[in-house]
């Protein structure tokens, strides 16, 4: 049976000089070797409806799936450029990420998960991201 705790997250997005903070509350659930982490984004998609967001990290690969207002999918395996896809109401397109650096650390009820990627939308190169989320379970 998965174990399901509330936790606190903080997610940190950067893009050259630029960096964005959120703040979010979520779901961790542990299933056997893989996490689960599922929150709302914060911010509506383009026509005000919510997106759910899903990270699952399993071994040495970590997939962010997005359902709602944005249709997205996203995966990230170090030294390698894999195929994903974003939709909106408004756009849809494909793209790809060359992950760069993928790591992921735990100690007890706390747990961060650091990753940079080269962002390729169709074929071109958008930019670098780098990411880290922090995890706190609830206690």
């Amino acid at each position: 049976m998965p174990e399901t705790k509330p936790v606190s997250l903080v997610l940190t997005s950067r893009q050259g000089t630029e960096e964005t903070v959120q703040h979010l509350r979520g779901d961790l659930i542990r299933r056997s070797d893989t996490l689960y982490i599922r929150y709302e984004e914060p911010d509506p998609g383009p026509d005000g409806a919510k997106t759910r967001t899903m990270i699952k990290l399993s071994g040495s690969e970590l997939k962010i799936i997005r359902h709602g207002g944005v249709e997205a999918e996203q995966t990230f395996r170090s030294g390698s450029r894999i195929p994903g896809f974003y939709r909106s109401p408004f756009t849809r397109f494909n793209l790809s990420t060359d992950t760069v650096k993928l790591e992921s650390r735990w100690d007890g009820a706390v747990g961060q998960v650091i990753w940079e990627y080269d962002l390729y939308v169709f074929e071109e190169l958008s930019g670098r991201f780098e990411l880290s989320l922090h995890i706190q379970e609830d206690v």
